[in-house]
């Protein structure tokens, strides 16, 4: 078997390294095993985390939600009840995006719910 010198390729993956980790703290940014081992977790959590974001979004937006129904003299669950009686399709983070900036014309869409739940 011939002999295989590196040469240019152990730089570049080196430097590759380096650049991901650049600004770790102590030895995680200069020693290329301590540098290896902090990309490769700080990968999984960018992994795990890409996924985790969604979940995280949804739960703000839902007690974002449930506190504006509230104010309005409704429940998380009797306003999603309602909506979904009165066929509105608007998903849960346009309805925060609503009850955080346009709190008159969220208002008046738990009104109709509220009709709309009680007329049942």
């Amino acid at each position: 078997m011939p002999r295989v010198k590196r040469g240019t390729v152990r730089r570049a993956e080196r430097k590759k390294l380096a650049k991901l980790t650049k600004g770790y703290f102590l030895t995680k940014g200069k020693l290329y095993r301590s540098m290896k081992e902090a990309a490769d977790r700080a990968g999984r959590f960018a992994y795990r985390d890409r996924r985790r974001r969604k979940r995280d979004f949804r739960r703000l937006w839902i007690v974002r939600i449930g506190a504006a129904a509230r104010l309005n003299d409704l429940t998380y669950s009797q306003l999603i009840h309602g909506l979904k009686k009165l066929d509105v399709r608007l998903d849960r983070k346009v309805l925060a995006e609503m009850a955080a900036h346009d709190a008159p014309a969220f208002a008046e869409l738990a009104a109709k719910v509220k009709a709309a739940v009680t007329a049942s």
